[in-house]
């Protein structure tokens, strides 16, 4: 029996993409859905966390997601330019922040396809991996949602059309998250029990056997 689980995934976050290659190895190693319902991260969804939070935490973000990456070899560099329009002196968040709501209605539309994972890991590497200046110029984004089977131009003409659609899928993904018992991300849960950062894998996948997770043949 196919077991599925939900991941609650931010396109700021270092720490969902960090999440991502062990996320595709479960799914080619299990008999496993992963369904990632994007949110927007903490700087849309309170705008002043930043400001109210201990000023070490940017910085220690900073160096624990470069380690993390270098210690799993995932090539790895903060986006260029940062997917929050935010003056990370003041920590004032602009109100316009035209990049994370293109990407997590992106991300809301590649969802409601069923294809949430594949799009936002190809779409991921674009902004994280390092390869790429300037990720919203050029064709970077679309040759990443062809690789993935998307038209990317067909998925911004759906969302103007209906932006209402892709922010009640949003809406309700983030509803779900806080119901899951946690705020951050990335987040797993699994039957009603989150499992909070990509260095939860291993305990998800020991829970998920419990329950009678099997590779696939």
């Amino acid at each position: 029996m196919t077991l599925s689980v939900d991941l609650f995934y931010s396109f700021r976050s270092p720490y969902s993409y960090l999440a991502l290659p062990g996320t595709m190895q479960l799914v080619a190693g299990y008999d496993l859905a992963v369904n990632l319902r994007p949110v927007y991260p903490l700087a849309v969804r309170e705008p002043g966390f930043f400001k109210k939070t201990n000023p070490k935490f940017a910085r220690y973000v900073v160096l624990d997601a470069s380690r993390v990456a270098q210690h799993e070899n995932i090539p790895f560099r903060f986006p260029r330019p940062d997917p929050i329009v935010q003056d990370m002196t003041t920590l004032e968040v602009a109100a316009h922040q035209p990049y994370i709501h293109r990407l997590t209605r992106l991300g809301a539309a590649a969802q409601i396809e069923g294809k949430s994972l594949p799009f936002t890991y190809a779409i991921a590497k674009v902004l994280w991996d390092g390869s790429v200046a300037g990720w919203p110029e050029g064709d970077h984004l679309a040759r990443a949602a062809a690789a993935a089977g998307f038209d990317l131009a067909a998925m911004d003409a759906a969302i103007s059309a209906d932006p209402d659609r892709y922010e009640k899928i949003i809406a309700g993904n983030e509803q779900d998250h806080a119901s899951s018992g946690h705020w951050g991300v990335p987040t797993f849960v699994f039957e009603n029990e989150p499992f909070f950062g990509q260095d939860r894998i291993d305990l998800l996948v020991w829970r998920m056997e419990s329950k009678g997770l099997t590779r696939r043949k």
